[in-house]
């Protein structure tokens, strides 16, 4: 399984993201629900992007922040500088023992055993 980011949904729903749709193994998935929140909220979609990814949303497997996931995303904040949204998701990567893919790696860098990958930059 994989965890995608709030980016790589973003992204694959827009027009010009065929590419990224036909890479993301859609059987195989699975997002933590910070990235349902942040994508779902996010400002610049269009009433078509907003209505495919909720329908997206509705077969994807979303994972909860369980008491696990919050205490390693404690861990995380307080070891480096994050975002809440950043180290739930990276929390949940690491508990999962799943890869998170994102476009935005900078942002997880340095993570000791979270395994990263970026299909945007590695087109």
């Amino acid at each position: 399984m994989k965890l995608v980011d709030s980016n790589i949904l973003i992204y694959a729903a827009r027009p010009d993201g065929e590419r990224l749709r036909s890479w993301i193994p859609w059987d195989d998935v699975a997002v933590s629900v910070v990235t349902r929140i942040e994508v779902l909220g996010y400002h610049r979609l269009s009433d078509e992007e907003r209505m495919a990814l909720e329908a997206l949303f509705d077969v994807l497997d979303v994972l909860p922040v369980t008491t696990e996931v919050a205490a390693r995303a404690i861990e995380l904040r307080r070891a480096r500088r994050m975002s809440l949204g950043d180290s739930i998701i990276a929390a949940t990567a690491l508990v999962e023992d799943v890869s998170l893919v994102t476009h935005n790696v900078s942002d997880f860098e340095g993570i000791p055993d979270l395994r990263l990958e970026d299909p945007v930059a590695n087109a």
